[in-house]
């Protein structure tokens, strides 16, 4: 494990785990949790991360587990169970020491994930969601998990294997059996290496098309040399000059953040970097942090100096330990060079660090304030809106929270100059968008192109001359019909985080659109009833429509509980997730009409029946007959 540099927990370079892999025989549940709070300091905000470790060691997190977390810590066991019990990574029950876990999407189900899943099955002798009787292999599915243009994919273990077949699966199997033989316990974060042994336990190169923020002479710290030429709030000043907005999704202008962050009154400032794209059929994140992480760096440290920030966070979702490695290596490079740590390139003063936060399997963090919830080792659910972050953020400090390409396009900014970057694109939507494309297209992957680009040129470009229709933005986007393929991807026009799924003319849509709305069941994080119970009522709805059941009726209730959902609910994802059920109705209707049942609902059991055994419980009837 790498010491601490400092003796602030929250500041320090990342703990590698590597030394503490197993639990000590001789030591009680109590003992070994203890040790592992102290690896964090005593943090009670590091709490994600000790509950990963101490589950690591242990296989799961016990009662008592929980227990000696809560008292380790100073909390209420009931604040301990609240948040593991949140996240799809951890587990307060054993699971299998290998956890086998399919990637479930539209796109993972086109390309045979099915198939892939029932040699699966066959292998290990049990069914989905089950565990071996040995206890060394759980499978089960689920959600994206960044590979879209690599499907059929999967984790074992935060293991990625990509583009799987059910031919792959018997050795994938024998070689797990083998390692297991061995006794070698899977280290956490996992190491590249631990996956050589492992058919197609490789990420290819995703990158496609470069454009002029990923082509050209690429300094690791040309953006940090230029703002220090500057002052701080000429800093500010570039970005906002640029017209750069949040390339999330949401497309806030990234000036006013950071300046509103900067000017807001606080003890430390934090930079956050959201790397939690966990948007289906969204990878382009992965590609900047995989194969150009100093320039999205460079952008976090630029930002650290504009905002007189000393701490710098890297949410780095679950999916993408793998990276934890390569992106350590990458950090602790910076800090040789003078490039992180204390008087940056020499600047008196300017002191600023960063560490990465791992995720552990929960789309909602992908939300800010869910990110910051998580970041501080709590349930990732929403905040209540204001304050915003840049006045109360992680720690209740000033935070500016930015997309991963957001940062790499600010490095390129200061590099460049703003003229540079507000010539690209359009007048609201300035410079180029990386898109991740996947699905019915000849060439997937990332592809850097100019905002205002129209989707019909965007599907020449990828190959795919018969596109029925583009989820263009994730489950939480727009379906685009082939009459609207003349819109242009921009701020004005079609939103985007980047996710472009394609769909060819044999796809069913209204089935696509109902994996989505079972996709948004699985990831509500339960916080309002407008989301927990209105995205389980969407799926009920799109179910009978899709089995032919439903009556116009039904199909109008179901359009009505739509946008009451997406008005009524706490934050993005509620408010979001009927898009697939709305934007389909609106573009496809006649597919709706189609499904449409043409008889009308007639019940096999009478009311009357349905209420007998409660007539005869109570002695009376419910409704008092007429005299």
């Amino acid at each position: 494990m790498r010491e601490a540099k400092s003796s602030d927990s929250r500041n320090s370079d990342q703990y590698h785990w590597k030394r503490v892999t197993r639990p000590h025989r001789h030591l009680t549940t109590a003992t070994e949790v203890k040790r592992v709070i102290d690896l964090f300091g005593g943090d009670r905000s590091r709490l994600l991360d000790i509950a990963e470790a101490v589950q690591h060691r242990f296989g799961s997190i016990s009662d008592e587990a929980v227990k000696a977390l809560a008292d380790g810590l100073g909390m209420h066991a009931v604040e301990v169970e609240d948040m593991v019990s949140f996240y799809a990574f951890l587990d307060r029950e054993p699971r299998g020491r290998f956890r086998v876990r399919l990637s479930k999407t539209p796109i993972s189900l086109m390309k045979g994930a099915g198939d892939v899943a029932r040699a699966f099955e066959s292998a290990l002798a049990i069914s989905i969601g089950s565990t071996t009787p040995d206890g060394k292999f759980t499978l089960e599915w689920t959600s994206d998990i960044g590979m879209a243009d690599q499907e059929p994919a999967a984790l074992i273990n935060r293991m990625v294997l990509t583009e799987l077949t059910p031919a792959d699966v018997p050795d994938i199997i024998a070689s797990l059996r083998h390692r297991s033989n061995k006794g070698d316990e899977p280290p956490f974060p996992l190491h590249p290496v631990d996956g050589s042994m492992l058919p197609k336990a490789v990420v290819k190169p995703s990158l496609v098309k470069a454009g002029p923020l990923l082509s050209g002479p690429l300094g690791r710290d040309d953006g940090l040399r230029a703002a220090l030429s500057m002052e701080p709030g000429e800093v500010v000043a570039v970005i906002t000059a640029s017209k750069l907005r949040g390339r999330g999704g949401a497309g806030f202008p990234t000036g006013m953040k950071w300046r509103l962050t900067a000017k807001a009154v606080g003890s430390d400032h934090y930079v956050v970097c959201n790397a939690d794209e966990g948007e289906p059929g969204t990878f382009k994140d992965r590609v900047l942090l995989s194969e150009f992480p100093d320039l999205v760096i460079d952008g976090m440290t630029v930002a650290g100096y504009a905002l007189g920030a000393k701490h710098g966070l890297i949410y780095l979702r679950g999916e993408y330990a793998y990276l934890w490695d390569m992106l350590q290596d990458v950090l602790a490079n910076r800090r040789s060079a003078g490039l992180l740590g204390t008087n940056i390139l020499g600047r008196k003063g300017f002191d600023f660090d960063i560490r990465i936060q791992l995720g552990a399997g929960a789309y909602i963090c992908g939300e800010e304030s869910s990110l910051l919830e998580s970041l501080e080792g709590k349930r990732g659910t929403p905040r209540d809106r204001p304050p915003f972050p840049t006045e109360r953020g992680y720690l209740h400090q000033p935070t500016a929270i930015d997309n991963v390409e957001t940062f790499a396009c600010a490095a390129r900014i200061l590099a460049q100059g703003a003229a540079w970057f507000s010539g690209l694109g359009t007048a609201e939507s300035t410079g180029t968008k990386l898109m991740s494309v996947a699905g019915d297209c000849s060439r997937p992957g990332v592809y850097e192109v100019p905002f205002g680009i129209t989707v019909n040129e965007l599907l020449d470009m990828v190959g795919a001359p018969d596109a029925a229709f583009v989820q263009i933005g994730g489950p939480s986007g727009q379906s685009v019909a082939p009459k609207d393929f003349g819109r242009r991807i921009a701020y004005e026009d079609l939103s985007t985080g980047g996710s472009t799924m394609i769909f060819g003319p044999t796809r069913d849509i209204l089935d696509i659109a109902l994996q989505f709305a079972a996709f948004f069941v699985d990831e509500s994080c339960g916080w309002c009833a407008p989301c927990r119970v209105g995205t389980t009522l969407l799926k009920q709805g799109m179910e009978k429509i899709v089995a032919g059941r439903a009556t116009l009726d039904d199909l109008k209730a179901t359009e009505a509980l739509g946008h009451t959902v997406a008005r009524m609910s706490r934050c993005g994802l509620g408010q979001m997730a009927p898009n697939p059920i709305l934007s389909t109705m609106r573009n496809f209707p006649e597919l709706y009409e189609a499904r449409l049942s043409p008889e009308p609902f007639s019940p096999r059991v009478s009311l009357e029946d349905a209420l007998r055994a409660a007539v005869l419980i109570q002695g009376r009837a419910s409704v008092p007959e007429e005299a």
